[in-house]
């Protein structure tokens, strides 16, 4: 609680030993509250949490066994990279050999074996995040959290740093929990990801079926893009039953665009086609975006540019169509 206001609320959660577990949600869903709570930081004002079987709720961070990455990376600014690395070693006791032993091996495998004499303000943002990484892994905890570990990197290192991440998760194999606001990042890196919404857990899942079915409007927009296809002027047909209180949706890449007059598909009884005309096209590099209006709505069409492709322009007239199985039925 905070105040009169409960960040997270009604939270019942389970982590598997060895998986890659995101917590996704916009600022203020209660995300970052959870991964506090599991770190020590801050106390359940009800409840309880488990690890191992064994109640730590009222045991604080420091007698925790675990590696936390922060999101500001918390190196100490005054050591050296390798004293970084080592202080989590003495904290627990470990002789000065064993800490040489270990302190090397990590740095090779981290890539910074030629840098370990640098202060942290030496370094790349890059190179700050694999040593923030590095101590959270040293001392061998069973626990990995990570605090948006990415975020205040540019997009190429983002994604360097998640294939990085991804690597020391399979080599290492520790239960890891992170929370992060970034869709790809999560869809990235995770065995299973946790949307959060308002303090409350809105859908749990394996970032594909998350993806592909997503049980409510929040998730479907929250998780990349989505035509929700409410009261479009035109009936929508899909293979699926529509449950009381939800609406059609389709993702973007799953509807294809032609001209009118653009052969039938060979599994054309399977699709469903309307007609529009085109608002605009927005050039996303591998992608082109395309705003068609058909009936009352707008939908967005996300196809992938290849050679000799035909391009459309603002105010063509074009033909859409999509598999019925693609339509989604997702609760309001």
């Amino acid at each position: 609680m905070y105040g009169a206001v409960a960040a997270v609320k009604d939270m019942s959660l389970t982590v598997r030993r060895g998986e890659f577990l995101t917590i996704l949600g916009p600022s203020g869903s209660g995300k970052t509250t959870a991964l506090m709570l599991l770190a020590g930081f801050v106390v359940p004002t009800e409840g309880d949490i488990l690890i191992a079987g064994k109640s730590v709720a009222a045991v604080p961070s420091y007698r925790r066994d675990q590696g936390i990455v922060f999101q500001s990376y918390a190196l100490f600014p005054h050591l050296t990279v390798r004293r970084n690395l080592e202080f989590p070693l003495a904290m627990r006791g470990m002789n000065a050999a064993e800490r040489a032993t270990r302190i090397d091996g990590m740095l090779e495998r981290v890539q910074l074996k030629d840098l370990g004499g640098r202060m942290p303000s030496q370094l790349s943002g890059g190179q700050q995040q694999r040593v923030a990484l590095a101590r959270a892994l040293i001392a061998d905890p069973p626990i990995l959290l990570l605090d948006e570990p990415l975020s205040a990197l540019d997009r190429n290192l983002r994604e360097q740093m998640q294939g990085e991440i991804k690597s020391l998760h399979r080599e290492f194999g520790k239960t890891t929990v992170c929370v992060t606001h970034d869709q790809e990042e999560a869809l990235t890196l995770s065995d299973r990801i946790v949307v959060m919404r308002a303090g409350r857990i809105e859908q749990t899942d394996t970032p594909e079926a998350l993806y592909d079915r997503p049980a409510t409007r929040f998730v479907a927009n929250f998780l990349g893009e989505a035509n929700i296809l409410e009261n479009p002027g035109f009936e929508v047909e899909s293979d699926a039953a529509p449950q009381s209180g939800s609406v059609a949706m389709i993702r973007p890449e799953r509807i294809s665009i032609a001209v009118p007059t653009a052969p039938k598909r060979a599994n054309a009884e399977q699709c469903q086609s309307v007609t529009g005309i085109l608002d605009d096209m927005i050039y996303c590099g591998p992608l082109r975006k395309y705003h068609v209006r058909v009936g009352s709505s707008v939908l967005i069409v996300r196809e992938h540019v290849a050679s000799g492709q035909q391009t459309f322009r603002p105010g063509d007239e074009v033909r859409l169509h999509w598999l019925r199985s693609d339509v989604r039925f997702v609760a309001v």
